[in-house]
């Protein structure tokens, strides 16, 4: 993970949060590893990795956070793909595998997922898994250092 981040940092920077440099650290990794392992074991957030076997190397993430169950049944997905892959499927092909299964596993009926208007490839991406659009949030995140507008999507499970 921590190399994921160290060779992509310039290529996600513009789509991420500031990072400070404990993120790019060994350290810092085992530390965020911990979380995510208590976040999971509280059924709050599931974190995937798509890997290159052969190489022992991270090729894209997917994590469904803010898993939320009661009447709402529902979660976050953010994503990214290591900037040597772009271009190829494999986040389209990672999310479509994951997506159904989470569904499933979680009793999920709904995924939102968030992107900036400029980001084109996210834009489609999540058309071609079957999100809808339903709206545009001034402000919503703080991305690369300052405050930045998202349109907000969501996939529902019709057949829940």
């Amino acid at each position: 993970m921590q190399a994921y981040y160290v060779e992509n940092w310039r290529f996600l920077k513009p789509w991420e949060p500031t990072r400070g440099d404990e993120y790019y650290s060994r350290a810092g990794w085992q530390l965020i590893l911990q979380r995510y392992n208590q976040s999971f074991e509280q059924g709050r957030t599931l974190n995937l990795a798509a890997l290159n076997l052969a190489n022992n190397e991270v090729i894209a993430l997917c994590n469904f956070s803010n898993i939320v169950h009661g009447p709402m049944k529902a979660c976050h997905l953010g994503y990214s793909v290591a900037e040597k892959y772009q271009g190829q499927g494999l986040m389209y092909e990672v999310l479509n595998a994951a997506i159904p299964a989470v569904m499933r596993k979680y009793d999920l009926h709904r995924i939102n997922a968030n992107h900036l208007p400029q980001n084109e490839r996210s834009a489609a991406l999540l058309k071609r898994l079957g999100f809808e659009k339903e709206g545009y949030a001034r402000s919503y995140l703080q991305i690369d250092g300052k405050w930045q507008d998202h349109i907000l999507n969501a996939l529902i499970r019709e057949e829940h």
